[in-house]
């Protein structure tokens, strides 16, 4: 028997999974790990390098300079790109405009699925993403599918980003939400799909304490025969 407990989420981009992945890492006492940040910091370090996605040699090179870490400071998870916190950069748009593209490739995902799968075997985990419940942890313990109405996700991507300054349209973001799901879901390296033993979560009108309480509810078999 596993010695550690491993809570799976998937979904479509902005529709919650990183809120509801931190709260319950909190409320369990988890280690919480953002997949779609390490995606996303690997976007930025190509990026910021240059780095020709059709280059297959270029990219290997690439990976083998990415080293990613997760710290947490004052109760928030932060990711280190080489050592230097980019948990604000990889939020910015530039990113989320390539961050499905750099996610479709092999390579790329190849190395993020090894990396996963090791901080995995570290202890009980909460861990949010595309392909966690299907690729990286089939057989976990607890497998969540989130998703939302379009045009709410779209919403509140757009007033988080207003709460930072940025100035963007909602119109931008709605596109840009529109094409992600559509690179997501269509990809031939691990596409977003519903695992068949997936709990299905549609959050566009429940807010997140009721969205906590829904997870916790389908947990609570499982927490009854762990020691944790």
């Amino acid at each position: 028997m596993k010695n550690n407990i491993i809570i799976a989420i998937d979904g479509f981009s902005s529709c919650g999974k990183s809120t509801v992945a931190k709260a319950l890492a909190k409320k369990l006492d988890f280690i919480y790990i953002d997949s779609g940040a390490m995606y996303r910091a690997v976007t930025l370090y190509f990026l910021r390098n240059n780095i020709d996605l059709n280059d297959a040699e270029a990219v290997d090179n690439a990976l083998r300079n990415i080293h990613l870490n997760f710290q947490t400071k004052d109760g928030q998870t932060l990711i280190t790109l080489n050592d230097e916190d980019v948990s604000e950069e990889i939020r910015q748009m530039p990113v989320a405009e390539k961050v499905s593209t750099v996610s479709a490739i092999k390579a790329v995902r190849v190395e993020m699925v090894k990396q996963q799968q090791r901080m995995g075997r570290s202890g009980n985990i909460v861990m949010d993403g595309r392909d966690i419940g299907t690729v990286v942890f089939p057989d976990a313990d607890l497998k969540l599918f989130m998703t939302a109405d379009p045009e709410i996700r779209a919403a509140r991507r757009y007033d988080e980003l207003i709460a930072k300054g940025e100035n963007v349209k909602l119109e931008e973001i709605f596109d840009n939400l529109a094409f992600r799901d559509y690179q997501d879901t269509t990809r031939a390296e691990s596409p977003l799909i519903q695992a068949p033993d997936a709990i299905v979560l549609d959050n566009s009108h429940i807010n997140q304490e009721q969205q906590l309480e829904f997870v916790l509810s389908h947990l609570k078999p499982l927490l009854k025969d762990r020691s944790i």
